[in-house]
Formats: C-alpha cells, sequence, structure tokens
C-alpha cells in the first residue's frame, strides 16, 4: 500500500534527520528490489518503443542536428562502453552517457509526442529514459536492470508530479525529472541508498529553472529543458558515487527548494510513494500522445477531427460567430487564451508556440480532419486566411467542474478535455463534449503494443530500413533477455544522411 510522506520547511536547528528527508525517502523507494510486475515490464518497453519513434521523426531537426554535433564531440572515456546516439551507426560512434542523454533527450522531446502524466503538475515521464539508458549502455548493464532503473524513474517523477505544483510557482517541471532521472540511474546501477541520496540532492539543486521557456514565444530550449536535466542527472550521479555530497536538507531546507521556490516556509505537502516491497507501477498510470501536440490538446485534436466528419459546415469562418472551448484550469492558462499570450494567435509563431496554442490547434484539426507533426505546423498552414480567420474565434474558459475532473485521482472520472461551445451565424449552437483522448486506457482507441509499433513504423518510414526497424522492435520486446552489454541493440541506425549544423566551443 502506498504510504504518504508529508514534507514540509524545516529550520537548521530542528535538525530533520536524514531518512525523514523527501530525498532519502526516494533513494529507498530506489533501492527497494521489488519484483518487476509484467505488466510494467510491457509498459516500459512500449515507451523504448514510443521514445524511438519520435527521436526518429526528429532526426534531422535544427535542435537535434545541435545536440547530435555537440555529442559527438565528446568520446566515451575509459571507464566504460560509452552510449548510442538516435540515428548513428553504434559500432562507428559513441559518446559520453551525459553527452548520449543530452542529444537523446532533444531528439525524445523535440515534437512534444511522446508520454505525459498530469495532476498537481506536469511531466513527460519518458524523459527519463534517455539519461538511463545512456548510462546502462555505457556501464554494460543488461535489459532487466534498464528495466528496473527505467520503473523507479517513472515511478518517482509520477509521484513528485501528484504532490508538488511547481508552475505556480512559475518553476519548470523538469525539477521533478532532475530526482527521479538520478533515482533511476541509482537503481540501474545498484547504488546504495546513501549514494543516490546525494545524487537525488544534487539532481534537484542543479534542474530548478523558470517556466518562461514555455511562456510567451516558445524558443527552441524547450526541447532541451529537460535533456539538461537528464544531463544534469548523470553527472550528478557519477559526483555522489565520488563521495561527493548536496545540499541538505534538499527540499526542507530553511533556504531550500520548497521555501525560497514554492510554498514558501509553511508549505505542506503530502507525497506518495510506494512503502517497502510494494510493486513500482507509477508507469501505469501515465499515457502517450497520437498527436503531436501538448497532451491537453490531444482530446481536443480528437474532438475536433470528429467534428470535421460530422460539421463539416463549421471549419468555414464565414459560418461561424464563436467557438468557446470550456475547459480545465490548466488547459485554459497554459495553451488557452488565459495565459494572456497573443503569439498563440499569431501565424508566425514558432512551431513550439503554435503546438501550445489550442486555438490553432483546434482550428487547424478542425478544418483538416487531421494532425499531422509537419503539416499541421507548417508556416503556409499557419498562414491560411481562412485558419487564421477562424483561429481567431477560438477562445477558452475555465469550467470548475473539467478543474475538478482534471485533479481527481479517480482514474474513472479523470478527464483532460471538455465542452465545446461552438455558435454559428444563424444562431445555432453546437455542444459537444470529450473527456479523455482517443488513445488515452479510457479512451476511444486506447494504445496498446500494436498502436506503439504503428506509430514508430509510421514516423521512421523512408528515414530508418525495414530490416533495421524490425531487428530494434524484436531487441525491444525482448528487452528482459538482452544480457550484460547487449543494450546497444535499443539503438536505431538511421537510413538517411544526418545533418549537420553551424560550428559551436566543441
Amino acid at each position: 500500500m502506498t504510504t504518504t510522506h508529508n514534507v514540509r520547511v524545516y529550520r537548521s536547528e530542528e535538525n530533520l534527520a536524514r531518512e525523514d528527508q523527501l530525498a532519502h525517502k526516494i533513494a529507498s523507494v530506489a533501492t527497494d528490489p521489488v519484483a518487476i510486475e509484467p505488466e510494467v515490464e510491457e509498459m516500459v518497453i512500449n515507451r523504448i518503443l514510443d521514445n524511438a519513434s519520435v527521436a526518429i521523426a526528429s532526426l534531422n531537426r535544427g535542435p537535434i542536428i545541435s545536440a547530435r554535433d555537440q555529442a559527438l564531440t565528446h568520446k566515451p572515456t575509459s571507464n566504460g562502453n560509452g552510449s548510442a546516439l538516435y540515428g548513428v551507426d553504434a559500432s562507428l560512434a559513441k559518446v559520453s552517457p551525459e553527452w548520449a542523454a543530452w542529444a537523446n533527450g532533444v531528439a525524445v522531446r523535440e515534437l512534444d509526442y511522446h508520454d505525459t502524466f498530469l495532476a498537481a503538475e506536469y511531466s513527460h515521464p519518458g524523459d527519463n529514459i534517455p539519461p538511463i539508458l545512456a548510462v546502462a549502455q555505457h556501464s554494460g548493464r543488461t535489459g532487466a536492470d534498464l528495466i528496473r532503473g527505467i520503473a523507479t524513474g517513472y515511478e518517482i517523477q509520477i509521484d513528485l508530479t501528484k504532490a508538488i505544483c511547481l508552475h505556480k510557482h512559475k518553476i519548470d517541471h523538469v525539477a521533478h525529472l532532475g530526482p527521479s532521472a538520478a533515482a533511476g540511474i541509482g537503481t540501474l546501477l545498484g547504488l546504495d541508498t546513501e549514494t543516490i541520496f546525494q545524487a537525488v540532492g544534487q539532481a534537484l539543486h542543479t534542474t530548478t529553472a523558470t517556466r518562461q521557456s514555455r511562456k510567451g514565444e516558445i524558443s527552441t530550449w524547450k526541447s532541451h529543458a529537460p535533456a539538461l536535466a537528464g544531463k544534469l542527472a548523470v553527472e550528478a550521479v557519477d559526483r555522489a558515487m565520488r563521495g561527493q555530497t548536496s545540499p541538505v536538507p534538499i527540499y526542507e531546507g530553511e533556504d531550500g527548494v520548497i521555501a525560497w521556490m514554492l510554498d514558501g516556509p509553511d508549505a505542506s505537502y503530502d507525497v506518495p510513494l510506494p512503502e517497502p516491497g510494494e510493486a513500482k507501477r507509477g508507469i501505469l498510470d501515465s499515457y502517450t500522445k497520437e498527436h503531436s501536440a501538448e497532451y491537453q490538446a490531444q482530446a481536443w485534436i480528437d474532438m475536433a477531427r470528429k467534428l470535421h466528419r460530422e460539421h463539416p459546415e463549421i471549419a468555414d469562418p464565414e459560418k461561424v460567430d464563436a467557438i468557446v472551448l470550456h475547459t480545465s484550469h490548466h488547459t485554459h492558462f497554459v495553451i488557452g487564451s488565459g495565459a494572456n499570450d497573443p503569439q498563440k494567435y499569431e501565424p508566425t509563431a514558432s512551431r513550439e508556440t503554435l503546438d501550445h496554442s489550442i486555438p490553432y490547434i483546434f482550428t487547424v484539426a478542425l478544418q483538416d480532419g487531421e494532425w499531422d507533426h509537419n503539416r499541421s505546423y507548417a508556416p503556409s498552414r499557419a498562414s491560411r486566411r481562412d485558419t487564421v480567420a477562424l483561429w481567431h474565434k477560438v477562445t477558452t474558459s475555465e469550467d470548475p467542474e473539467w478543474t475538478r475532473r482534471y485533479h481527481s485521482v479517480d482514474p474513472q472520472e479523470k478527464a483532460f478535455g471538455g465542452r465545446a461551445e461552438i455558435t454559428l451565424r444563424d444562431g445555432t449552437v453546437l455542444t459537444e463534449e470529450i473527456a479523455v483522448a482517443d488513445a488515452h486506457p479510457l479512451g476511444a482507441r486506447p494504445f496498446a503494443r500494436e498502436q506503439y509499433i504503428r506509430k514508430l513504423r509510421a514516423l521512421a518510414d523512408g528515414s530508418v530500413a525495414d530490416s533495421e526497424l524490425n531487428r530494434f522492435i524484436e531487441a525491444a520486446e525482448n528487452l528482459s533477455s538482452l544480457g550484460a552489454g547487449e543494450l546497444d541493440a535499443l539503438n536505431v541506425t538511421a537510413s538517411i544522411d544526418l545533418a549537420t549544423g553551424s560550428k559551436g566551443l566543441f
């Protein structure tokens, strides 16, 4: 049974015992040798497939080119085997693990197209996989070791996300990723509790950044932010293994993260963590994306596709007076008109900005009846006159009931959608509701292994040879059987030329 740990700020003279600190409790979860349940192993494999699919689709996009070029200048040390980069033949080139975590982390996040968990905070727990896999390859671990490490990474990030809100204080959600990735690496390597405790503290201390990366004109840094957290987690583990210590207590200290970055000296959080001997099932609470867009847009895309089929007339801005999307607080204020970001209505906005604009996303999906990770974001698509006209008629509004359902702990009622109210010029009002995306476990077409592989094949088409893709899928599906030093099989070599970019310092 999950145990809830109360976390608050302590004055230095209160001398909070180490074993009572949240970072130590996280480390204790990481060192618990509980068995991996079959459905958890299956989902770990699904998410390895999912990460590869979106990384392959990004191989020659600017941020990935830059990160890959940087990584390739950092060769492996003599203390390990090195780590593979998506798209690069691992028999020809490997890099130091922290740089593989960096480059592969950027590739996984670039299209905003992999898994998500939403609660008190936002998260993309698949971001744990690049740093944990990189260390696993470098250190010659087994597939079973990797599964255990990834299960820990997901568990810790999801548990922190359930309890501690970061965005309210404009702190980016990667502050939960640094500790979770460090904990996952600790599990992978079989480190002791004290070492993981120090690594978790260092990882948190170095990964607290502001949310400006997701506000206003959103830049290419959005895909780099979680990659940096993964890289810093690898480095934190390395330092901790060498006996270096971290600020203590990092969460609860009077000058710590909670006191000065979050709810302040009177804060109180209840963090759920598995009790000793309890399976790490957190990954099963997360869900992936069918569409390349912010998760809170997934259900709205599915609704728009349905409306496109059933009411094609509403794609014409001349026939529409207004479209109001009644939704949760998070959706309204983060990707909706409640954000008060004029860039969300700007046809020349960056892709990163448009994938955080539900007015834009809903409009294009409504007009096209589809959502494509390239076509839907093309500048020519965003600037189409009829699209701009309809787009500017779409607003969002917070509905307390949808906010309540967003935060519900009951998976049967937890929802990420809302109600669309479309007023036509002739006075007709159309309404449509959707609670969860079609691909959600409770959706119209839940994702299972078949859908993950279909997504992978679609995104890899033209970039990876069929034989190579089949080899990778077989290796992933037999993950627990991969022996020590065999995890390079989880890399995918591209059949296309990989672009290079401008020179930097390295």
